[in-house]
C-alpha cells in the first residue's frame, strides 16, 4: 500500500502533527507514504513529491505550519494559467492528478484541509479517487464536524491580544476595535470576545446595528467605565451592508474578506466623540505551535485517517475513535460517503442548532444584535449525543468520565 498525503488552504497550528501520526500510522502498517507539496501542484508538476519516512517526521509534532507547504491557489479543476499577454484563464488540470498519482503507484490519498480542500476531494472522490479527508481551519467552520485543530490556537492567541488591549484602552480611556479572522464565521470572534470579556462582539452570523454599538460605549462610559473593548469577524456586517472586501485577490483565490476594523472604529470616533483605534489581528492567528488540545486532536485525526484508509472508509472524514467533545462525535458518520462535504452548514442544520450562537454569545451581543430578521447562523453545531457515555462525560479505555 501507497498512501500520499497532502495539505492545502491556509495553515493552521496542528498540521505538523497530523503528517506525523498519519505517517507513523501506515508505515508501523508497513505501508509507503508520499508528501504532495503545497497542495496538488505537487501531483501537478508544479511543486515536488518527497517521502515521508520516521525521519521526516520526528520532532514536527509542536511547530506550527506544514512541512509539506500549502497554498489556496491550486485547484485543479480551476487551475489559473497565465496567458501570452500577462491574463489568467482556468482550465481543468484535474486529468493530470489520476495520470500521475497511478504513475507513483497511488492507492489513497489523505488530504487535510478546511472546506475549499475537502471539496476538490470530493470532486476527485467521485471521479474515482480514494480520498480521505481530515477537517482543518482556524475558522471551526467545516461542516459536520464539531471542532477542527488550531481553532483553540487561533482563539487563544486572540485571547492574549484582548488582555493585553484591556489594559492600553484603560489608560488612554480609548475604544479599541479589534478584527479576526473567520471570514464567514463568528466562532473565534465569539470565543475569544466571550472569554477576553469584551464589551462588544459582532459576528457575520447576526448583522450589526452601529447605533447600537455605539450605545453600549456611551452606556459603558456612563457607568464610569471610560474605555470599550470591541471584537469584530472579519465578514462582519452592518444591517443592510455587506461584507468588506480589501481587494482583488490573486487569480485562482477566493476574495480577501476584511478592513472592517478600521471603518468601524472611525464610525463610532464620529458618533460618540471617543478616540477610537483598529487593530487586525491577521496572521498572527495562523502562525506559531499548535495548543496542547490542537496537538492531541490532531494527532488523533491523523491516526484516524490511516484507520479510514486501512478499513476503505474512503470518501469521508477520518474521525478519532474516542469523541473529543462532551456533546458528541467529531464528525457526523451517519451519511454516505457523497453527503459528507464540506462547505456552509445546510439550513436545516441552521435552524436545529441557532440556539448554540445564542447560549454562547449570551449578552455579550446584546448590544450588536439586530431587531430586524432572523440570526443567519453558519459553520459547525455539534452532533446530538448517541449515548449515556456521551452524555454523563467522554470515556477513555483507561480513564473514568471525565466531569
Amino acid at each position: 500500500m501507497r498512501i500520499a498525503i497532502s495539505t492545502g488552504g491556509g495553515d493552521a497550528p496542528g498540521l505538523n502533527a497530523v503528517i506525523r501520526a498519519a505517517v507513523l500510522s501506515a508505515i508501523t502498517r508497513g505501508w509507503d507514504v508520499l508528501g504532495i507539496c503545497r497542495g496538488y501542484y505537487g501531483l501537478l508538476g508544479e511543486d515536488d513529491i518527497i517521502p515521508l519516512t520516521r525521519d521526516s517526521v520526528r520532532g514536527i509534532a509542536h511547530l506550527g505550519g506544514t512541512i509539506l507547504r500549502t497554498t489556496n491557489r491550486g485547484n485543479p479543476f480551476e487551475f489559473p494559467v497565465r496567458q501570452a499577454d500577462g491574463s489568467f484563464i482556468e482550465v481543468d488540470r484535474s486529468k493530470e492528478i489520476f495520470e500521475n498519482a497511478d504513475r507513483l503507484g497511488i492507492d489513497a490519498i489523505v488530504t487535510i484541509g478546511g472546506d475549499g480542500s475537502l471539496a476538490i476531494g470530493q470532486r476527485l472522490f467521485e471521479r474515482g479517487m480514494k480520498i480521505v479527508g481530515v477537517p482543518k481551519t482556524i475558522d471551526n467552520d467545516v461542516s459536520h464536524t464539531i471542532t477542527t485543530f488550531g481553532f483553540d490556537t487561533a482563539v487563544n492567541t486572540a485571547i492574549e491580544a484582548i488582555d493585553k488591549l484591556h489594559t492600553t484602552a484603560e489608560s488612554h480611556d480609548r475604544v479599541i476595535v479589534m478584527e479576526v479572522m473567520g471570514r464567514h464565521a463568528g466562532f473565534i470572534a465569539l470565543h475569544s470576545g466571550v472569554a477576553g470579556t469584551a464589551d462588544v462582539i459582532l459576528i457575520p452570523e447576526i448583522p450589526f446595528d452601529i447605533e447600537k454599538v455605539c450605545a453600549k460605549v456611551r452606556a459603558r462610559d456612563r457607568a464610569g467605565r471610560q474605555f470599550s473593548i470591541v471584537v469584530v469577524a472579519e465578514g462582519a456586517y452592518p444591517v443592510g451592508g455587506q461584507e468588506s472586501i480589501l481587494g482583488e485577490s490573486l487569480p485562482g483565490q477566493a476574495k480577501r474578506v476584511g478592513g472592517i476594523a478600521g471603518r468601524l472604529a472611525w464610525e463610532i470616533q464620529n458618533r460618540t466623540g471617543k478616540e477610537a483605534r483598529s487593530l487586525v489581528l491577521g496572521h498572527l492567528q495562523r502562525g506559531g505551535g499548535p495548543t496542547g488540545y490542537d496537538r492531541l486532536l490532531a494527532t488523533r485525526f491523523g491516526g484516524a485517517a490511516i484507520e479510514a484508509v486501512e478499513k476503505a472508509e474512503v470518501g469521508a472524514y477520518g474521525r478519532p475513535a474516542v469523541p473529543a467533545h462532551r456533546h458528541g462525535p467529531l464528525c457526523r458518520r451517519d451519511q454516505p460517503p457523497a453527503q459528507r462535504r464540506a462547505g456552509p452548514r445546510p439550513d436545516a442544520d441552521r435552524a436545529r442548532h441557532r440556539d448554540l450562537v445564542r447560549r454562547l454569545a449570551g449578552g455579550a451581543v446584546a448590544a450588536a444584535r439586530s431587531a430586524r430578521g432572523t440570526p443567519r447562523v453558519s459553520g459547525v453545531s455539534p452532533c446530538p449525543p448517541r449515548s449515556s457515555a456521551l452524555r454523563d462525560g467522554f470515556r477513555t479505555p483507561r480513564e473514568g468520565p471525565l466531569r
